[in-house]
This record gives C-alpha cells, structure tokens and sequence, in this order.
C-alpha cells in the first residue's frame, strides 16, 4: 500500500505502477515463486481446489485476450470524468479480477486497487477506508455477485453490493477514528499519571501507532535510551495492559499495542473458518 501510493506520486495508476505493487505484494510470501511483476503467460482458471480448466467456474481471458483487456483497463483508470468516483472504483475493481492477468495474487492487488483510485482522485487523503474486511466477510456473495456479472452482465447487483460495503466500511472507519483519539488520550493520562519518566513513556506511545508490534531493541532505538531503560519502559507498558507480550520466549520477545490493534479487529468479524474450503482457488 505505501509502495503504490508513494508512486503514485510520480506518475498515475497504470499497468506498470500495477506490475510494480505485485512485485512488492509477493515478496517471501505466497505466491513468491509465481513470477511476481509478470502477467500471465499461460491460461489460469478460478474454482475449487483440485478442479481443471474443464471444471473451473470461471476461466479468465486467454494470454492474448488478456493484453487487449488490460489496454482497456488502463485507459478506463485514465478516464477520471466520465463517471462518479465510486461507480469507476468498483467497475476498475470487478474488471480486473474478471481479467486476472497474475497467476497469483490477483484478489490482492484488486483489493488494493480500490484505495488507489480512491486517492488518486483526491477522495482520499490516507488509505483510511480499506474493504478487504467487508469482503472476506461477505465472501461468498462477492464472488457470486462478480460471477454474475461475467454470466449475466449483472453490474447493477454487483455495483449496489460494493456501494453498500463502501458505506458500512466508512461507518465503522469512522468509529474505530473517534474510538482511536479517545483510547489515545486514556492511555496518555494514564502514562502521565503512573510513570516516572513519563517523556519517555509519551514517545512510546506515538511510536506504537505507527509500529504496534515491537521488541526491545526497536524501542531502545527509536526512543535513543539505553536497552535496561527501554525494557523498564515496555516492562512499565505490559504492567498497564498497554503492550502484552506474544512469543512467551526468554529472549528476542515481541510485544504487541494490543488495545490499539483490537479496534481494528472488532470492526468486522471474519466468516466462520470453517466454510474456508467455498474460496475460489487460483489455478494454472
């Protein structure tokens, strides 16, 4: 995200920034070895896992399809009057998973490429609204409702289902926003209270909303203090339930800003883990 957006000041969202961002997205994680930054050169297709290119619920334009589509999909990013923002957001979002030009990671970067139409056109300021929680959450009828765009032309059902999680994510963006400012200040009373040293203890606290999870070290260095204050400090921060630690290790602890972190957590809760095996694999 802060790749794409920090390019996306040099130059607009086209074809290349998207390359980019997917050679960023798959570094020593899933999908690694599936040629990061590279279209596809051979026929991938959606369904379950297991299935084939005959059994498939969906198979995407072939390579040479594929191309022509994605020229088309680069002058619709362009074309910023023709339509109203969110209406080109999910138009751009739903044609690029019907393309599927990666062989993997194309749910990502689409997720991705909502929030950089929303700030490329000045919506956003930040990547504040951010839908990959909605989705998950109602997976099973965004993918019926982008499949029945590709077997129905349905984009009125499909258009009405992501302006509706647009406006439930903004709603609960908003909350978790006002939500965040109150905790902030909580905690910066109680720092103030309890807390000897409490300059150190008030920079800790701004460093945790930009690196919630931290060690030692990291503290050490960002506060520039010795290691023994450091960890007398993260020691003060677990004692007020402000960091817990999550390793239960000796040495090398990792220590997470867990109240900060539950906000976002309880905006949406995700499907039940069990009906996992309805998502669409990615084959080719």
């Amino acid at each position: 995200m802060n790749y794409g957006l920090n390019r996306l000041q040099e130059f607009p969202l086209c074809l290349r920034l998207l390359r980019e961002i997917h050679t960023e997205l798959l570094k020593d994680v899933r999908g690694s070895d599936r040629t990061p930054g590279e279209f596809r050169k051979s026929q991938n297709w959606i369904g379950p896992q297991g299935c084939n290119l005959g059994t498939a619920a969906y198979v995407p334009p072939t390579v040479a399809e594929m191309h022509q589509s994605l020229d088309n999909l680069e002058r619709f990013l362009h074309d910023n009057n023709s339509l109203p923002v969110l209406i080109h957001c999910g138009l751009a979002h739903a044609q690029f998973e019907t393309i599927h030009p990666f062989l993997d990671g194309n749910g990502r970067i689409g997720r991705l490429l909502i929030t950089f139409l929303l700030c490329q056109q000045g919506i956003l300021q930040k990547p504040l609204l951010y839908l990959s929680h909605y989705l998950k959450f109602h997976r099973i009828e965004y993918y019926d409702r982008l499949m029945a765009i590709r077997t129905h032309g349905d984009w009125e059902g499909w258009l009405k289902f992501f302006l509706q999680g647009i406006f439930e994510v903004s709603q609960s963006a908003t909350t978790t926003a006002r939500s965040i400012l109150e905790m902030r200040e909580k905690h910066r009373e109680i720092i103030g209270q309890q807390m000897s040293s409490s300059t150190y203890g008030l920079r800790l606290l701004d460093l945790l909303f930009h690196q919630p999870l931290v060690n030692i070290r990291l503290v050490e260095n960002e506060l520039q203090c010795t290691y023994a204050t450091a960890s007398k400090i993260v020691d003060k921060f677990v004692e007020f339930s402000l960091l817990q630690e999550v390793t239960g290790w000796q040495r090398n602890r990792l220590y997470r800003y867990e109240p900060y972190l539950n906000l976002f957590e309880s905006s949406y809760t995700l499907i039940n883990p069990e009906k996992s095996d309805s998502i669409p694999s990615t084959q080719s």
